[in-house]
């Protein structure tokens, strides 16, 4: 800001930009105060409220969407050995990613029985819905517990095809008639990506 100059609602305005002195403007959303003088703490839109003699910025950038703890995320299983599976995360509630995130599922956050392989709760390829519990260590840790947590969408390990919920909650191949077993969400096969 050069001294004398005036500004006005609608100029674009990057963090530490000083837009006016605490004497003529009370900060409001997206400024702070430093040795007197109001600074833009974002990039974004200038709005000067004459009338109530406020200064706010309006971010440009909506917030980015990254897992955190306590998020639904949807993923597909990309590694399973037998006690972990490694989910790419494509999801987070409703909004896909454009970024890439991977979480880990222990057996021990499968379920809330005793589960002796991960290969009898999701095998490569299938889509999961999951729970983050943890980010410790910068690795999103993941649980299934619960109805509505588990394999939305699963894959014949056999030949590949969609496997169909049967009896038992047990999943069928509609290809090759294979039979498996995986720890299904209550809503298999109805969810929509």
């Amino acid at each position: 800001m050069v001294l004398g100059e005036v500004r006005k609602s609608g100029e674009f305005v990057t963090p530490g930009e000083k837009l006016g002195v605490i004497e003529e403007f009370i900060p409001d959303f997206g400024t702070y105060v430093n040795d007197g003088s109001v600074h833009s703490k974002v990039v974004g839109s200038l709005l000067l409220d004459l009338t109530n003699r406020k200064v706010s910025v309006y971010p440009l950038t909506r917030r980015v969407n990254v897992p955190r703890v306590g998020s639904l995320v949807i993923g597909t299983v990309v590694g399973v050995q037998d006690s972990l599976a490694l989910i790419r995360i494509i999801k987070i509630g409703t909004r896909f990613l454009s970024g890439f995130f991977t979480g880990l599922l222990h057996i021990s956050e499968v379920s809330f029985r005793y589960t002796e392989t991960m290969f009898d709760v999701c095998r490569l390829g299938d889509i999961v819905r999951a729970k983050v519990i943890s980010n410790k260590n910068r690795t999103y840790h993941l649980s299934t517990k619960g109805l509505n947590f588990g394999v939305i969408y699963a894959f014949c390990s056999q030949c590949g095809g969609y496997l169909t919920l049967g009896r038992q909650r047990r999943l069928k191949c509609s290809s090759c008639g294979h039979v498996e077993k995986r720890k299904v969400a209550s809503d298999y096969g109805k969810f929509i990506l």
